[in-house]
C-alpha cells in the first residue's frame, strides 16, 4: 500500500492523543470476581456464532496485565486512554447489587492512568450488556435505559472527577442493527421492529444516563461515539440517491438528530413505516435523548456506496456490506432491502474494508457544518492486517503505519478548514478479540501472542510514539528504525 500524502504535518498544541479498547475485547476473567454473564459470552459460546468459535473468555488477559499495559501506554508517551466499562463486571445482573471488586477494578485502572499522567477516557456501554437484561427484553425494552442509568450513575459516584470524559455509548448502532436485526453480534437477534426499538432505547439511555452522570459530577464532559457512515449514491438517478438518503437516515439520523436536537427525522418514521409504528416512543422521549455534549465522538474506517437494488433481494446472498460483514438472515437496514451496496475499489484492510482516508475529511467537515458548535474527537480509527512477528522480533506493519499517517493527515485536511476535532484515538492498542471475526483480525498496535500472552510492540506503536511526541506526522519510511 502507498501513501499519496505527504508528512510533517504538525497538530494544535493541545491535541489529545490515545489509544482505544473495549472490556470484551481484552480483560478476559470473565467468571472471576464476581463478573456475570454477558450477551457476547452467551453468544460466543454458542456453536457457530463467532470465527473458530472464539470467545472472549481470556482475550488479552488485560485483567490480569493491568500494570504491564498502563507501563505500555506510557511508553507510547499517551496523552489519554478511551476504555470500556464493563456492566456485568460491576453490576452482574444489570440491576440491583453492585459489585465492589469489579468497581475497584475499574478505580485501580483509573488510579494508574492518573499516575502515569493519562487522562482516562471511559465509554459506559462497549456491548456487553449483562445477560439478566437481555432475557428481560434487552435494548428493544424500555427498562434497560433505566437499568443504564442507574449504572452510569454508581459509576460516576465511584470513579468521579478523576475522570477526563464519559462516554455513554459506542456505536448504537452496531448494538441495535448488528445485534437486533442481522443478528451477527450479540444477542443474535433477527427482528427489524426490535432493531429500531433497540435503536431509540440506546438513545433515551444516552440522554437518561447523561443526566444521571450530571447529577454527580455537574462539570463532567459528557460524549458518545457514533460509527457515522459515509455513503454515496452510485449515479444521481433519483432512485439511487433515494437509497442514499434512506440508508443515511438509518446510519446517521437516527442517532445525531435525536442526540443533538432532541427530535426524529419525519422522514425516518415514514421510511420504516412498515416495519414499525414507533409507538415505543413515549411522549418527551425524543427531548429526553438531548443531553448537551461536551465532545462528539466518531468512528470511521471506510466508506460505502449504493443504489436501488434491481430484481428480488435474497436474504443471506452474501453481498457485502459497510459493516464488513456479509449480509445475515435478515439485513442490517430495516425497510430497505431494495438497497443494493456494491463492491469499492482497493485497497482493502483484512476486514474486506476499503481503505479511504478522504472519506475521513469529508465525514468531520460534513458533521462540523451541521453542528458548528460540537467539539469533535476521532474516538477510533484503524486497520486489521494479517501481523507476524519477524526474525529480528519486530512487527513490520507498513500498511498499518501508511494507513494511519494518510488518516491522520486527513483530520489535519479537516482541522484546516476551520473543523474543531480535538483529539485522535487510534484503534486500537493492542491485538483482541475481534467480535465475530474472534482472533484472526488484528486491530493492534501491539502484537498479542495468544499462546503466551506477550505483548510486542509493532512499527506501527513505534511511529505512533513519535507522532505523539513532536506532535508532528512521522514519515512513513521511518517507522522500522525507530525504536
Amino acid at each position: 500500500m502507498t501513501s499519496s500524502r505527504a508528512s510533517g504535518r504538525t497538530f494544535p498544541a493541545d491535541f489529545l492523543w490515545g489509544s482505544a479498547t473495549a472490556s470484551y475485547q481484552i480483560e478476559g476473567a470473565v467468571t472471576e470476581d464476581g463478573r456475570g454473564p454477558s450477551i457476547w459470552d452467551t453468544f460466543s459460546g454458542t456453536p457457530g456464532k463467532t470465527l473458530n468459535g472464539d470467545t472472549g473468555a481470556v482475550a488479552a488477559d488485560h485483567y490480569h496485565r493491568v500494570d504491564e499495559d498502563v507501563a505500555l501506554m506510557k511508553d507510547l508517551g499517551l496523552h489519554a486512554y478511551r476504555f470500556s466499562i464493563a456492566w456485568p463486571r460491576v453490576q452482574p445482573t444489570g440491576s440491583g447489587a453492585f459489585n465492589p471488586k469489579g468497581l475497584d477494578f475499574y478505580s485501580r485502572l483509573v488510579d494508574q492512568l492518573r499516575g502515569a499522567d493519562i487522562a482516562p477516557v471511559v465509554t459506559l456501554y462497549h456491548w456487553d450488556l449483562p445477560q439478566p437484561l437481555e432475557d428481560a427484553g434487552g435494548w428493544p425494552n424500555r427498562d434497560t435505559a433505566y437499568r443504564f442509568a442507574d449504572y452510569a450513575r454508581k459509576v460516576a459516584e465511584v470513579l468521579g472527577d478523576r475522570v477526563e470524559i464519559w462516554t455513554t455509548f459506542n456505536e448504537p448502532w452496531c448494538s441495535a442493527y448488528l445485534g437486533y436485526a442481522s443478528g451477527v453480534h450479540a444477542p443474535g437477534r433477527n427482528s427489524h421492529a426490535d432493531s429500531l426499538a433497540a435503536a431509540h432505547h440506546l438513545n433515551l439511555a444516552h440522554g437518561l444516563g447523561g443526566r444521571a452522570i450530571r447529577e454527580v459530577l455537574p462539570d463532567a464532559k459528557l460524549s458518545i461515539t457514533l460509527n457515522l457512515h459515509v455513503t454515496r449514491a452510485a449515479s444521481t438517478a433519483p432512485e439511487d440517491v433515494d437509497a442514499k438518503r434512506r440508508i443515511d437516515n438509518l446510519a446517521n439520523e437516527i442517532f445525531l438528530q435525536p442526540v443533538l436536537e432532541g427530535r426524529y427525522p419525519e422522514e425516518l418514521l415514514a421510511d420504516t413505516a412498515s416495519v414499525t409504528d414507533w409507538s415505543f416512543v413515549h411522549d418527551g422521549d425524543a427531548e429526553l435523548c438531548q443531553v448537551p455534549l461536551s465532545v462528539l465522538g466518531i468512528n470511521y474506517y471506510s466508506t460505502g456506496l449504493v443504489k436501488k437494488r434491481e430484481g428480488e433481494y435474497v436474504p443471506g446472498d452474501g453481498t457485502p456490506g459497510p459493516d464488513g460483514h456479509k449480509s445475515s438472515p435478515v439485513s442490517a437496514w430495516p425497510a430497505a432491502d431494495d438497497v443494493e451496496w456494491l463492491p469499492q475499489p482497493g485497497p482493502y484492510t483484512a476486514m474486506g474494508w476499503n481503505i479511504e482516508p478522504e472519506g475521513l475529511t469529508e465525514l468531520l467537515v460534513d458533521v462540523h457544518t451541521r453542528y458548528p458548535e460540537v467539539p469533535l474527537a476521532v474516538t477510533e480509527n484503524g486497520a486489521a492486517f494479517y501481523d507476524t512477528v519477524a526474525e529480528d522480533g519486530r512487527v513490520h506493519d507498513v500498511d498499518r503505519v501508511t494507513y494511519l499517517h494518510d488518516h491522520i493527515d486527513a483530520v489535519g485536511d479537516a482541522i484546516d478548514k476551520g473543523v474543531d476535532v480535538r483529539g485522535y484515538f487510534v484503534w486500537s492498542l493492542m491485538d483482541n478479540f475481534e467480535w465475530a471475526y474472534g482472533y484472526d483480525r488484528r486491530f493492534g498496535i501491539v502484537h498479542v501472542d495468544y499462546d503466551t500472552l506477550v505483548r510486542t510492540r509493532k512499527d506501527s506503536s513505534y511511529w505512533y510514539a513519535e507522532l505523539v511526541r513532536t506532535n508532528t506526522i512521522p514519515t512513513i519510511e521511518s517507522a522500522a528504525d525507530l525504536t
